[in-house]
């Protein structure tokens, strides 16, 4: 179904903003017209006579027929003679300029990379419902938020093939405050109602589950605390492998080598060993490394040793959770959507927990056949603070899983969804690896060069436009979109959910 189908018993009146003056390809200098006002980000039209040209505005300015001297002569006479002093013909000489960039050439109701500029004098107009007939349901939709023009919002969903984007990653970058959770909720209520993809969401804060609970397809919960519908979160140290701590502890060469040699010798009872002191066969460790060792993951794990016997305080257990990991995989792959509360966790144990699953999800799908795969749900990882696992820093020590899972995750149908205040700490080839950015409001302008330098689309004059960006707003930019296109994002209700009124209904927007 097209969006023109959710608009046929509607009527549309478009308003003339302006008109084309000068400019370049890319660049396109428009007159405003004086009692109509122009926005960053809006959206605009020229109509040709085989199709129409749609814009958007990135830059206003103000434009005048009278010299900077007269203008300053003019304000002072305003100022300290006489208020009411008013310009002959003053919408004439003086107006508003806005700068356009060409965002697609629609032809038959199809977006297509545009090549020519319109005519000098055209009229630049409104944007209307039956402009973004184009804009259709993709196959897997996942439903991003609402079309916005400026700060005008319209009842267009938009939407992206939810496969292919969850498998090749998302980015979704904001300062605090600007919605990163209230779109992340979204995505998740969103997600719950499909079958082609599921997420496994790393939740500090433990703020998603109360959220997302009254959906009829109540998401799979895990914490270290007694939950009504939820589970225990216990993972037994048997599963653990000194591979796993790669990007969780820094350890040093002989650390690490310690870790692997009594790996070696005492199998999945290491991490015992380790604890209670145990004696290497071939011991080449001195006794402050092991030592070392010993405290570390002592602290990690939350473990103890009292009086020659381990006592466990936290989730890793010597007796239970021997199924858990594969529990939440399973869970996974039959297309169900998994929360963890990790809001009691220090960082490093919250990481440690999230490789564990990660690496038990990899290693799962990496057995499966390419004709297997197809016909798996998509399995999407959701990193908050996503700095922390893929940072330049942590990577300069060696990479981790998530760092393999964001080169090469989406060849097993695995993928990322990062969230972070902070891109630029992103090494940039992974920023380029994560083909769908959702950009909220970013105030600091090296954050906003990182997303814009690694964006599917041109958004090199949209620097100005990403600082203006209020709380809900964002510009999406995917290799699923045919340009980056600016939304709104819903706010979401519990209670309307719960009630079963979902305050703005996508349902006209599935197939």
């Amino acid at each position: 179904m097209t969006i023109k189908h959710l608009y046929s018993q509607c009527s549309f009146v478009f308003v003339v903003k302006g008109l084309i003056i000068g400019g370049q390809f890319g660049d396109i200098l428009v007159r405003q017209k004086s009692d109509e006002s122009l926005e960053l980000g809006e959206l605009l039209v020229v109509d040709l006579p085989d199709g129409k040209i749609l814009l958007s505005a990135f830059d206003l300015l103000y434009g005048s027929q009278l010299s900077r001297q007269n203008l300053e002569l003019v304000s002072g006479l305003k100022l300290e003679e006489d208020d009411s002093l008013e310009l002959m013909d003053s919408k004439i000489r003086n107006y508003v300029l806005a700068r356009l960039k060409i965002l697609a050439l629609i032809k038959a109701d199809k977006p297509v990379s545009c090549k020519v500029l319109p005519a000098f004098f055209k009229s630049v107009r409104s944007l209307t419902g039956d402009d973004v007939g184009f804009i259709t349901s993709p196959s897997n939709p996942l439903v991003l938020g609402f079309l916005r023009s400026g700060s005008k919002v319209l009842d267009v969903p938009v939407a992206v093939d939810g496969k292919k984007a969850l498998s090749h990653h998302v980015l979704i970058a904001g300062t605090t405050g600007r919605g990163k959770s209230v779109l992340m909720t979204n995505l998740i209520w969103d997600v719950l109602s499909k079958d082609f993809c599921s997420l496994l969401v790393l939740d500090p804060h433990n703020e998603y589950f109360d959220r997302v609970s009254v959906h009829e397809n109540k998401p799979v919960y895990y914490s270290p605390k007694s939950v009504p519908g939820g589970f225990t979160l216990k993972i037994n140290v048997s599963h653990l492998r000194p591979y796993h701590f790669s990007g969780v502890v820094d350890w040093s060469d002989p650390q690490r080598q310690a870790l692997n040699a009594f790996f070696n010798e005492f199998g999945t009872y290491w991490v015992e060993a380790v604890l209670l002191n145990k004696s290497l066969s071939r011991s080449q460790f001195n006794d402050a490394t092991l030592a070392v060792v010993r405290r570390r993951l002592s602290q990690l794990l939350s473990i103890d040793v009292v009086d020659d016997n381990l006592k466990c305080r936290g989730v890793f257990d010597l007796a239970s959770g021997q199924t858990t990991l594969l529990d939440i995989a399973s869970s996974l792959e039959s297309g169900k959507t998994v929360i963890i509360d990790t809001s009691s966790f220090f960082g490093s144990t919250e990481i440690l927990i999230g490789s564990l699953i990660a690496y038990t999800i990899l290693d799962k799908r990496k057995s499966f056949s390419l004709s297997e795969l197809k016909s798996l749900p998509v399995i999407n990882i959701v990193l908050e603070e996503a700095p922390r696992v893929l940072g330049k820093d942590v990577l300069e020590h060696g990479p981790n899983v998530f760092s393999t899972i964001a080169r090469e995750g989406r060849k097993f149908g695995v993928g990322l969804t990062a969230i972070t205040q902070l891109p630029s700490l992103i090494p940039r080839e992974i920023l380029a690896n994560m083909n769908t950015k959702i950009i909220l409001g970013i105030e600091l302008k090296p954050e906003r060069q990182a997303v814009i330098e690694s964006a599917a689309q041109d958004l090199s004059s949209d620097d100005r436009l990403i600082a203006s960006l209020d709380k809900g707003e964002a510009l999406i930019t995917s290799s699923f979109l045919s340009f980056a296109m600016p939304v709104k994002i819903p706010l979401f209700d519990k209670s309307e959910k719960k009630a079963g009124v979902v305050k703005q209904d996508f349902s006209a927007f599935e197939r």
